[in-house]
């Protein structure tokens, strides 16, 4: 069953727990340098507040460990938001108790309240019904807007759904569902760009893809497990030693399913340490010389993928091509993102390090879905649901 949006029930006058992630980092002079996770949320604030609703905010603040401490705190997030929003925030002590029980009461409509870090609490970590419980009572309908972290079995993600008689998801929540959901019965030829660092997650991911995609184009440090996999060499370039097993039962898999697997065969690579800033060479072959390490792909490699990227009909981009962090090293990403920009295809960037590359190269999302949910987002298009959602959906029914 469709679980509905903060848009499509009956908030008007009602109080509303809404689950966010402002998980941020916070300067030691309570400064925000990257708001974003903040502004994502506005939309279904700013919504709920013009239904004349009682908005209470829950986040949590990564590092507490069940812990009360002022430096994991939520009071900077809500100075912040109060001047984002130009309106009070209320900002209790804690998340659970007569206190907040007392300021949830006297809350008029259209004002809101920022709880304190519920990572103060174990329960929370836990997944306990008991704090679950505790945190329902200052709010009559539930709202998950938390996708970035509703892969993690949380109190407020999980338990928290079966203590309400309504919920739903926020308006960001809504689209990345809707969005990545497309990606279960893709338009074809469909294509997958994984590039960033190989891990089991992103080996999970082209598994989970190995049914329904027809080509991938394996980029960044992925691609040096694939390398090692056909026995080539990869020199000092990052590798998870763990994955190329996996590596190398995807490259059998691609080939009895007539799915082109695209490795690259030529490299941007360095020689030396890349704190010296070194020189960059070209490396063709597709073999990696024991002195040197690959920080982009090649640019033979570029005009193939872009290529692929030009006959797609869907694409799913996870992972920046290079060390895009370094200046120099992301040129292989900024060509693919311009192929990507002047195709057709019907696309989505998962991912905050993919797309802080892609926007750093001057990337225009246009129709392009930018998916900021992270692992949630991943875990998502592999498994198609989230624990978050699989709660949602049990009450919904």
């Amino acid at each position: 069953m469709t679980i509905p949006s903060i848009a499509e029930i009956d908030i008007r006058d009602k109080k509303l727990l809404v689950r966010v992630d402002f998980d941020v980092a916070v300067t030691r002079s309570g400064e925000i340098p990257d708001a974003r996770k903040l502004t994502l949320a506005l939309p279904t604030i700013r919504y709920a507040i013009g239904q004349k609703a009682r908005v209470v905010l829950a986040s949590h603040m990564s590092g507490a460990g069940g812990r009360m401490s002022r430096r994991y705190s939520l009071e900077p997030l809500g100075r912040k938001l109060s001047e984002l929003l130009d309106c009070e925030i209320y900002f209790p002590e804690n998340s659970i108790g007569d206190a907040v029980r007392k300021i949830s009461g006297d809350m008029l409509p259209c004002s809101v309240m920022l709880l304190e870090n519920l990572e103060f609490h174990k329960g929370e970590l836990a997944n306990s019904d008991d704090f679950a419980r505790k945190l329902s009572e200052v709010a009559e309908v539930y709202v998950n807007e938390a996708f970035s972290v509703s892969h993690q079995k949380r109190a407020s993600i999980v338990s928290a759904a079966e203590h309400f008689n309504t919920v739903c998801v926020g308006l960001s929540f809504k689209e990345e569902m809707e969005n990545l959901s497309r990606f279960e019965n893709p338009e074809r030829p469909f294509a997958a760009v994984i590039g960033g660092s190989c891990t089991p997650g992103k080996i999970g991911l082209i598994e989970s893809l190995m049914d329904r995609v027809d080509t991938i184009l394996i980029g960044g440090a992925v691609a040096h497990s694939f390398l090692k996999a056909l026995g080539r060499d990869i020199g000092r370039s990052e590798i998870d030693e763990g994955t190329i097993y996996s590596a190398k039962k995807l490259i059998s898999s691609s080939v009895s399913r007539n799915i082109r697997l695209v490795i690259p065969e030529d490299f941007v690579g360095v020689r030396g340490d890349l704190n010296n800033e070194p020189s960059s060479y070209i490396i063709s072959g597709g073999r990696i010389p024991k002195d040197s390490m690959a920080v982009d792909i090649g640019p033979e490699t570029t005009r193939q993928f872009a290529k692929h990227i030009s006959r797609a009909r869907t694409v799913l981009w996870n992972g920046p091509l290079g060390m895009c962090e370094r200046e120099g090293f992301g040129e292989g990403t900024a060509a693919l993102a311009k192929a990507l920009s002047e195709s057709d295809a019907w696309s989505a960037v998962v991912g905050e390090s993919t797309i802080d590359a892609l926007e750093g190269a001057g990337f225009e999302a246009g129709e392009c879905f930018m998916s900021r949910g992270g692992d949630a987002s991943v875990e998502f298009i592999r498994d198609k649901t989230l624990p978050a959602i699989a709660a949602l959906e049990r009450w919904v029914r």
